[in-house]
């Protein structure tokens, strides 16, 4: 049964039409609100009723837009006469998606700049699904899409999490939208105006720390872009419940894992695990509070299996309700297949089969779960068996699950081992979320006001 135009929130109908009346804007949509079909009856208005768009691009990571905006589109009634087409596959397969005769093209980020390299870019509209995977000014895909970013009349950003690790973020992200109108033309003046140096080794700066107002002077140049809105806001999201599993490693386990973070090697007869920095070795350590960790030669040496063990526990605390596994390393997973009859979540149909309630133990990276999917229909409990730096993998994957439609209480496990860079991460996680939720306040448009 379809969908049809009257189905749609009020929220979304607002979104699009702010969408519709800004040429430029960034759509800050916390997960669970439905910013693929509010975009689209945006798309759909702008070509058939104000003839305003003849060709949409639409960039997106690329298990949205294999599934996504195509699934979204065949459910609503006034959707169905767009025609769309995935521009995905091989070289050749993409060739001829983009040779089709479509209102909207539909490619993975990685691909952007081959597509700008090899074809005329002639869309005139935009659309950037997670506008936070353009928060490098020194990527590619950026540079790319920044040389043809003249040409395109509309350009729209979508994202749950427009900073995700901080402000210094928004550069990238503001000025692919505007070409710089609000936060400046290049990445150095926005730095020197809003930030002040934090950690350095004399002349070597690491990173940048913004200055006591900078939050309120950046939010003001970007409010008349930018519309947020919160899911608790306008949804009636399930109960959440968050909850903390510690383990605890052996006096011998704590003992290597304490030699490694002082030393920075651990060393065995066939090979020994070591980093060669900071950032090599927090991976190290993070490896070993999951209960293995990979040495030199990229051989797995098993630490330990207290998380393991943990989790076999929440299976069974489960009792046979479907529950959907995180894990980090690839290392993690196998050791997971090896006790549980777990099936990773890859393909399409895999996502069908979860979502029909045919896969009782699921198992995914939160790196190729974390965005648009929707999972929501196949079980309530999520378990965190190794966790990420990144608050926005982190909230992008809970909200596969959290979202929209969900039906029982969200749990979310947590297996952290004690006395570990486990506990750091949860930290940092929690630290990063306020200024991320200060962000997405500051901008959020009065919407409620606006709809009486």
């Amino acid at each position: 049964m379809s969908l049809s135009r009257n189905d749609l929130h009020d929220y979304q109908k607002y979104g699009a039409e702010f969408i519709i009346h800004h040429p430029i804007s960034a759509f800050l949509l916390e997960c669970g609100l439905g910013k693929t079909v509010t975009t689209l009856t945006a798309i759909e208005e702008l070509m058939y009723d104000r003839f305003e768009v003849g060709k949409v691009l639409i960039i997106a990571p690329l298990r949205v837009a294999m599934t996504t905006w195509t699934g979204e589109a065949e459910k609503w009634e006034h959707l169905k006469g767009l025609r769309l087409s995935r521009v995905i596959g091989s070289a050749a397969e993409r060739d001829k998606a983009l040779k089709t005769d479509a209102d909207v093209y539909i490619i993975n980020r990685e691909n952007v700049e081959w597509l700008i390299q090899n074809y005329r870019f002639d869309f005139d509209m935009v659309v950037i699904d997670e506008l936070s995977s353009f928060k490098s000014h020194q990527s590619k895909r950026f540079r790319a899409l920044r040389k043809v970013r003249p040409k395109v009349k509309r350009i729209v950003g979508l994202t749950g999490t427009p900073a995700p690790n901080g402000l210094m973020d928004l550069w990238a992200e503001i000025n692919i939208l505007d070409m710089g109108e609000r936060l400046g033309r290049y990445i150095t003046r926005y730095r020197d105006k809003y930030f002040r140096p934090d950690k350095r080794n004399g002349m070597v700066i690491y990173s940048y720390k913004p200055l006591p107002d900078s939050e309120e002077r950046i939010y003001e140049k970007l409010s008349d872009i930018c519309i947020s809105m919160k899911a608790a806001d306008y949804l009636r999201m399930p109960e959440r419940v968050d909850n903390i599993v510690t383990v605890d490693m052996s006096k011998t386990e704590h003992e290597m894992y304490n030699t490694l973070e002082r030393e920075m090697l651990l060393p065995f007869a066939d090979g020994d695990i070591d980093a060669v920095n900071a950032a090599a070795l927090s991976n190290k350590l993070l490896q070993m509070s999951n209960g293995a960790a990979y040495d030199e030669n990229g051989n797995v040496k098993n630490i330990h299996s207290r998380k393991i063990d943990a989790l076999e526990d929440l299976i069974e605390a489960a009792n046979g309700k479907p529950v959907l596994i995180y894990y980090s390393y690839k290392h993690d997973r196998d050791r997971i297949t090896e006790r549980f009859p777990a099936n990773e979540i890859k393909t399409e149909q895999d996502i069908i089969d979860w979502n029909a309630g045919k896969i009782p133990i699921g198992l995914a990276h939160p790196a190729s779960c974390g965005h648009g999917l929707n999972l929501q229909s196949g079980g309530s409990t999520i378990i965190w068996f190794g966790l990420t730096w990144s608050l926005e993998l982190y909230q992008q994957a809970n909200a596969r699950l959290y979202r929209q439609g969900q039906k029982s209480t969200v749990v979310i496990h947590h297996i952290i081992t004690k006395g570990t860079v486990d506990e750091r991460v949860m930290a940092a996680l929690e630290s990063k979320d306020i200024g991320q939720a200060a962000l997405m306040d500051a901008v959020r448009a009065r919407i409620k006001e606006a709809l009486r």
